[in-house]
Formats: C-alpha cells, sequence, structure tokens
C-alpha cells in the first residue's frame, strides 16, 4: 500500500473523518500515520501535506468547485465532495502531480467507492478547473485565505486590515516542530549532536536556550532520544509561560489545566530538581497524558492530579507560589497547527469560553500565596479572552499587573498567544 493511488484514498478518509465526522485533525492525521508506519517517507510527507493542505483551504476549494459543478458543494455526497477537495487541492497547489494524473485517479477512487455513475462528473468538474487554475485569487479574504467571515471581521476590527490580512496569510507558512530540550538530562547541544546521529536535523532557538527547531525526520517515536525522554514537543509560546512564571527553587506550583504537561514539566525542571509542581486536569484520560510524559521526562519533582479547575479546591488555598492558568480558549492564535479549528469555532462558543476562563481565574487565584505568581495565557489573540479578561480580573482581585506579552501570527515570528504574569498583592 505505498502507490499514491491508495494515499489519496487514505486522504479522501482522512477528509470524511474530520470534515464529515467531526474528528479532530491533528489526531485523526496523526494515528493514520502511526498505522501505516511503513509507508516510506516520501509518502508520508505526500499524505501529510494533502490532508492539512486540502482542510486549511476547504472554503477556497468549495469556491471553486461551486463555480464550475452543476451540483454545489453543499448537495453533493460526502465521498464526491471531498473527493473533488483534495483533487482541486493538488491541481491549485501541487505542481509535481501532474493535471491528467489528478483526474484519472480521482475518477478510478469515485468507482472504487461505489460512485462509478459520478464518474464523468468528477472527470468533468476537474477538467474545468485545471482548465481555469492560473486564474487571479478572489478578492474576497474569506474566500482567499479560507477562514470563516466573522473571523476575518473580527480581526480587521480589532487590528485593522493590514494586519489581518497577514494574520490570515499566516495559517500557511512554514511551520518548523519546535521542542523544550529536557536540560535536566542533556545539554542542548549535546542533543543536536545525538540528533544529528539518529538521522534528524535541529537548530536553536535563539530566544530561548532551552528550544530547539526539529525537521529532516520520520516520525518522533522512530527517535530513541525522543523515547528516552530528552525532549518534549512543545510550542515556544508555551515555553514562554513558564518562562515568565519564574518558579524560584523549593517552589510550590499548580498547572490547573495541565495536559498534555509540557508547561508542567518545564516548571518541574526550572525548579532543578526542588519543589513540586502538581498537575492537575479534568479527566482520567487527560492525566493519564500528563503522567505518560512524567514518566518519560524522569523528574521526580512533579505529580498529575484529576481534579476540576471550575471546582474550589479548599486544601489549595494560600498554598503556592506559581499558579499556572493556560485556559481552554478559542485557539485563533494557532491555525496554522489545527487548521479545523476555524471551522469549529463560533462567536457564541467564544464568548462561552471567555466566561469559562473567568470563572476558572475567579477559582483559582485563591491559591496563589500573598506575593506569588499567577501566570493566565491563552493560545487565542481574541482580545476579550486576553486583554479583556485581565482588566476584569484585576479589577475584583487583590493582584497587580507585571507583565504581559502578546505575539500575532503573521506579525511576530511565532504562532498567536497572549501571557499575562500578575503577582498577589
Amino acid at each position: 500500500m505505498t502507490d499514491r493511488v491508495n494515499t489519496r484514498a487514505l486522504a479522501l478518509e482522512f477528509l470524511l473523518e474530520t470534515a464529515e465526522r467531526g474528528g479532530y485533525s491533528h489526531v485523526v492525521l496523526r494515528g493514520m500515520l502511526e498505522k501505516y508506519q511503513y509507508l516510506d517517507k516520501k509518502e508520508r510527507a505526500f499524505l501529510t501535506r494533502l490532508c492539512e493542505g486540502t482542510l486549511e483551504r476547504m472554503l477556497e476549494l468549495d469556491d471553486v468547485i461551486d463555480r464550475f459543478a452543476k451540483v454545489p458543494v453543499r448537495k453533493q455526497k460526502p465521498v464526491i465532495r471531498n473527493l473533488l477537495r483534495l483533487s482541486v487541492y493538488q491541481l491549485r497547489y501541487m505542481d509535481q502531480v501532474p493535471d491528467a494524473a489528478v483526474c484519472s485517479e480521482a475518477v478510478r477512487l469515485a468507482q472504487k467507492k461505489g460512485f462509478g455513475t459520478l464518474k464523468g462528473f468528477v472527470n468533468g468538474v476537474l477538467r474545468a478547473v485545471a482548465r481555469a487554475k492560473d486564474e487571479p485569487p478572489s478578492d474576497d479574504l474569506s474566500i482567499r485565505y479560507s477562514t470563516p467571515r466573522w473571523i476575518v471581521e473580527q480581526w480587521t476590527e480589532e487590528y485593522g486590515r493590514e494586519t489581518a490580512v497577514k494574520m490570515l496569510a499566516a495559517q500557511y507558512g512554514e511551520r518548523p516542530v519546535t521542542v523544550r530540550v529536557n536540560t535536566s538530562r542533556i545539554p542542548r547541544e549535546a542533543l543536536m549532536e545525538r540528533l544529528r546521529e539518529e538521522g534528524a536535523q535541529a537548530r536553536p532557538v535563539e530566544e530561548l536556550p532551552c528550544a530547539l527547531e526539529l525537521w529532516g525526520y520520520d516520525h518522533l517515536r522512530a527517535l530513541p532520544s525522543f523515547r528516552e525522554g530528552l525532549f518534549q514537543v512543545q510550542d515556544v509560546s508555551s515555553m514562554r509561560a513558564a518562562l515568565a512564571a519564574a518558579p524560584g527553587k523549593g517552589g510550590y506550583c499548580i498547572d490547573v489545566c495541565a495536559a498534555p504537561g509540557g508547561k508542567s514539566l518545564h516548571l518541574a525542571e526550572l525548579l532543578d530538581g526542588t519543589g513540586m509542581v502538581e498537575a492537575r486536569d479534568l479527566t482520567d484520560y487527560k492525566v493519564g497524558l500528563i503522567e505518560e510524559n512524567i514518566g518519560r521526562s524522569g523528574l521526580s519533582n512533579i505529580r498529575a492530579r484529576r481534579m476540576d479547575a471550575t471546582v474550589f479546591d479548599e486544601a489549595s488555598e494560600g498554598t503556592a507560589d506559581v499558579v499556572l492558568a493556560d485556559l481552554p480558549c478559542s485557539g485563533l492564535g494557532v491555525l496554522g497547527k489545527k487548521n479545523d479549528l476555524k471551522y469549529r469555532m463560533t462567536p457564541a462558543q467564544q464568548r462561552e469560553l471567555a466566561a469559562l476562563q473567568r470563572r476558572i481565574l475567579d477559582t483559582v487565584w485563591r491559591y496563589v500565596k500573598p506575593g506569588g505568581t499567577l501566570v493566565y495565557s491563552t493560545c487565542t489573540v481574541h482580545r476579550e479572552e486576553n486583554e479583556g479578561n485581565v482588566e476584569w480580573f484585576l479589577k475584583e482581585r487583590p493582584f497587580v499587573l507585571k507583565t504581559q506579552i502578546k505575539t500575532l501570527p503573521g506579525v511576530d515570528k511565532w504562532d498567536g498567544f497572549f501571557i499575562a504574569v500578575m503577582e498577589r498583592t
């Protein structure tokens, strides 16, 4: 199962699972790549690009299909519309694939899936699209950047059109994998050498002495250094949250929404073998993810615990030097990494999340000692969830703002995120 026909069939299954059945793209793709580990590196790269690219460009692809198909996308059979989507993506964005091969393989796949009566329709749409593929991009920003209109309008209102366009375009830029070195086990330079020996490439992230950009590997679990816990895959923004917390040696830290545990582990490393980090999350599954990463890390000054962050824990009142609240958010700062979030999120859900963030903040602040630190962070760029919540919190509770950090995708080097460091008075 290593030819491209079958790789396209896998891509079709990916789209059916995500676009039709609501599966999370990063979970579905990771499971697929693990199941088909025997695919060679080239085929895995082809599959990954086809899956991610088709999903992130879906609104644009649907607009193209609607202009050339007699039956609109919304009325097509799920198999047919997703087959057309992945085929139009190849025609528009994968120049190394000949147009004739895209069309013939789509027809073959339609027949294989039991839609032989529609093969003429599929062939006709794709050949029409191929003839017009050099047309200029749409003037409509929502179509051009395949982002729901309400997000485009919100970003334009909050940041201005010029900045909004940069943020929209950033979804399609290069996205290196960043990892945090387990410096309690190995220096960064030694890990870089080790990774080179294992066939991967790494370079330092200059702004962060604990971080590397990683590429050129097949899959992570094939790297012995990963299995040995010498590094943790982690976004730069996530690393900055723990660094901003700056826990002192011997300190007690609570991470209230910790899964999968990257920030908690970073706090434990910063404590340098002293103190304790309690990594909490809502479900046994999430606690299990944290425990798996703790086990891989070899750190002993960290424990995982199941706890609902919205429910006050009386035993924790006034005990923590640091409380880290990296809370559930709309995720609009990381659309380049989780490209289906933009289709899932709604303005109503965004408002509900902002209210949930306030509810959690109004619960967990009481765990902070006087003089201790509360770090509030999100991976969104939405002002109501970020600055708005901080302004509300500072009016309501005995804290002062020490530091506030915000980055925007396409404007700054990394993904969009927000960090507010507040001290209890």
